[in-house]
């Protein structure tokens, strides 16, 4: 049972072991000079501990992940795609050859599979093994960890996805300085050219989009944006010595019941994951997965605006912690395409009535 108001992120309640030491140095490293460098030393120990989603433990997966947005989104948004890349090999048909590029148990994780305009990853076939090379967009700290998962093209239409060493002579990374962004301004997301880079396939082509797995990666990004709502949510609290007027709690009252909705539908989704288990038909997941996200991202807007009107410019220009929170919050919310998204999942819909 959580309690009555909910400022920290939490699905469950109490919190066990492992989330409560995460928690615990999310807020530690928030607090230095180079957070996501902390952060990255942290992640191989996290991912050996972490859950997995589907293996009847999901909820803890999302617990973990909520809470620490809820300290900071710039650690979460660090620790989500290492977890995400886990777990997409442990659900590889086949192990992949890691050794073959230099994965060791330090090895921290990306997963880039965003397609731009007129720019690819092609893949090639060389005597045994394979290489990528092109141009893959939006590779967040594509910089500092030491290997990606990547999407590259097979053929004309078919597309598979590879891991790949980023500290390879033939990775070449975007200046950070392309990164003008107010919000996660320490998660540079810029472009990287791949030239003859060696990488080893994981699954078949195709395999990476269609798996279940795929749509649980995408509710573990609710979570976060959850989590990191719920912060912003906190100032929306009454202060001691300032009574809050009608307008003040009506913002409140608002927020909490939208978050509680966001609450029940990632509990929801995390018992459906675990129901489903592999055997999970795709478009039912995608289902559950396109109306979670739509909700929570709905939710987080509606809290950023709330808050806003609320309490007044003052907490943005005076409260460095709220201001950051807001705007690394705002940015995130926008990894959902907002009415494209919801114009994806009326037409599943239609294509599911239709079947």
């Amino acid at each position: 049972m959580l309690t009555d108001t909910t400022t920290d992120g939490a699905l469950l309640d109490p919190s066990d072991d492992l989330v409560g030491r995460v928690t615990r140095w999310a807020g530690e490293v928030t607090e230095l000079d180079d957070p996501v460098g902390a952060t990255l030393g942290q992640l191989p120990g996290l991912g050996r501990e972490a859950p997995r989603p589907g293996s009847g433990d999901t909820l803890r997966l999302f617990d973990l992940l909520s809470r620490v947005a809820a300290v900071d989104l710039v650690v979460a948004r660090t620790v989500e795609p290492h977890l995400d890349a886990l777990s997409i090999l442990d659900q590889a048909p086949e192990p992949p050859n890691l050794d073959a590029i230099g994965v060791g148990p330090s090895a921290t994780w990306g997963v880039f599979a965003a397609e731009g305009p007129g720019v690819r990853v092609t893949a090639t076939r060389r005597g045994d093994g394979w290489t990528v090379s092109g141009h893959k967009p939006w590779s967040s700290l594509g910089r500092r960890l030491t290997h990606a998962l990547v999407t590259a093209w097979t053929g004309e239409r078919t597309r598979r996805l590879f891991a790949v060493p980023l500290r390879h002579e033939g990775v070449a990374v975007e200046s950070s300085d392309r990164w003008i962004a107010r919000g996660m301004a320490l998660i540079p997301s810029v472009g990287i050219d791949l030239t003859d880079v060696p990488a080893v396939p994981v699954g078949e082509d195709g395999w990476y989009l269609t798996r279940p797995g795929f749509w649980w990666g995408a509710v573990g990004v609710a979570a976060c944006w959850y989590g990191g709502a719920t912060a912003v949510a906190e100032l929306l609290h009454p202060r001691p010595g300032r009574e809050p007027d009608q307008v003040a709690l009506m913002h409140l009252g608002e927020a909490d019941t939208a978050l509680f909705a966001a609450r029940t539908a990632l509990q929801h989704a995390a018992a459906q994951i675990d129901a489903s288990g592999q055997d999970a038909a795709g478009r039912s997941t995608e289902l559950l997965a396109r109306r979670v996200r739509g909700l929570v991202r709905q939710v987080g807007d509606d809290v950023l605006a709330r808050t806003s009107r609320a309490t007044g410019p003052g907490p943005l220009v005076s409260q460095e912690r709220h201001a950051r929170r807001v705007a690394d919050l705002h940015l995130y919310l926008r990894q959902e395409h907002a009415e494209r998204d919801a114009a994806a999942l009326g037409q599943a819909l239609q294509q599911d009535g239709a079947s």
